[in-house]
């Protein structure tokens, strides 16, 4: 038998050593996107050049020198309004997705790992679950809807209701993760050594079933900016004149079917740019998780 000379297997391990680290600065460059979107967050009302809630010029001026991005039909400039809407709009998307996934992660614990068993605690078990898949058979947007109409059009109340009618995505992939893994060897191992069934749920079950939960969270992240917007839209999300993406696109509608397009458009751009950003994160936490 012939062996490969030794420089030629150097120069194959050498080679596959920069591929790799080449694929992970790849991965580790799809969060540029979302970090950027984070930043704007934080620096995009410093950014804004007027003020988001003062009328600056002529109503549904076009974009010029003085108004990059023109005016809408209240007179308020667009590019201010669409930098410092960042940070409110990222504020209830991140609330949203704490919130869901921290709840759905608690319900879907319980629901899973004691929906079998018999007594009180088995019952509330199958109570929460059958409450999961009650919530989740509602239209998000239905929901959100009813509950802003009880509750009040601010941000506190829209993030709530958002992670009350999103939460059952995570709490149903949390469920589904505890009973795969409740039976695993470990559990098994942990119960004949004497650990408590709250320890072995703390310690042993949660852990090791809450990561597909976390890679979920961006796209719970991404939905949230969405319904956000679409709450706005129909006029039951933030209201005017706070800058909002929602109620952005709500007040351009009327301009955009005439022809006047920048009060619309440039939100859109953020709210799609916000989305992908998100997208990013799911797809590169999703390559991590393989590796």
């Amino acid at each position: 038998m012939v062996m490969a000379p030794l420089s030629t297997t150097a120069e194959t391990s050498h080679t596959a050593l920069r591929l790799g680290k080449a694929a992970r600065l790849r991965d580790y460059a799809g969060l540029i996107p979302f970090a950027l979107l984070l930043l704007l967050a934080v620096f995009g009302p410093m950014l804004a050049p007027q003020s988001a809630t003062d009328v600056v010029g002529t109503p549904s001026s076009a974009p010029s020198g003085d108004h990059w991005f023109g005016t809408d039909s209240n007179g308020f400039d667009v590019l201010s309004r669409t930098l410092t809407a960042f940070r409110l709009d990222i504020a209830i998307a991140i609330g949203v997705t704490l919130l869901a996934t921290a709840v759905g992660i608690a319900i879907g614990s319980i629901a899973g790992m004691y929906g079998s068993k018999g007594g009180v605690l088995g019952a509330i078990a199958a109570t929460l679950g059958r409450t999961i898949d009650l919530v989740q058979a509602l239209p998000v947007m239905i929901g959100g809807l009813v509950i802003v109409s009880f509750f009040g059009r601010n941000s506190v109340v829209i993030a709530l209701a958002l992670a009350l009618v999103l939460m059952p995505f995570q709490g149903r992939l949390m469920r589904t993760e505890v009973l795969r893994t409740r039976n695993d060897g470990f559990v098994t191992a942990a119960r004949m050594s004497g650990e408590s069934e709250l320890r072995i749920l703390l310690r042993h079950v949660i852990p090791n079933s809450c990561a597909p939960v976390l890679e979920n969270a961006s796209a719970i992240f991404g939905m949230g900016i969405i319904f956000c917007a679409g709450l706005g839209f129909l006029g039951v999300g933030i209201p005017l004149p706070t800058a909002e993406w929602g109620n952005m696109l709500a007040d351009g509608a009327a301009d955009a079917a005439v022809g006047r397009w920048w009060p619309a458009l440039f939100p859109v751009i953020a709210l799609a740019y916000s989305v992908w950003a998100a997208s990013r994160v799911t797809t590169f936490i999703s390559r991590r998780r393989r590796v």
